[in-house]
């Protein structure tokens, strides 16, 4: 099953202290729902657990994340799969835009595309659906608020 959210994220704090925010793991792990651990590998490539509920079913997934196409300070892709065991798979990416809005404030543009499998996806597209579209605006909100505040 394939999902499509974008969005946009307006960040009081200027382009580049957002795009270093954006490659530091500890502002993603506080940022990131349920996000259990964060570590980076190597510059571009992350080993992640987090923990998502989506109605009745609650999974751990491990998983990796790559960033690819990066174009400093103003856009990369962000690319992930992780693994629930029983409740099965996701998987997916993000291409991720910073752009200027003044010397104090960033504009954060998303299109993230994302497929899952397993007992999960026997869940229905409107339930994953709306449950990804809360965690993305939940993510970047936080985000905003971390990065911002």
């Amino acid at each position: 099953m394939a999902l499509v959210i974008e969005g946009e994220e307006r960040i009081a704090a200027p382009l580049q202290k957002v795009w270093e925010a954006l490659n530091d793991p500890e502002v993603l792990k506080a940022t990131i729902p349920g996000c259990q651990s964060l570590d980076m590998k190597s510059p571009t490539e992350m080993a992640a657990t987090v923990v998502v509920k989506i109605g009745p079913i609650k999974a751990t997934f491990n998983g990796e994340v790559t960033l690819k196409n990066l174009k400093p300070p103003h856009s990369y892709t962000i690319q992930g799969e992780g693994k629930g065991g029983i409740a099965g798979f996701a998987k997916g990416g993000a291409d991720v835009t910073l752009t200027s809005d003044g010397p104090d404030a960033t504009v954060l543009k998303y299109a993230a595309k994302a497929d899952v499998g397993g007992k999960i996806a026997q869940l229905g597209s409107r339930l994953i659906e709306s449950t990804s579209k809360k965690l993305a605006g939940q993510f970047f909100s936080s985000f905003g608020e971390k990065v911002g505040g």
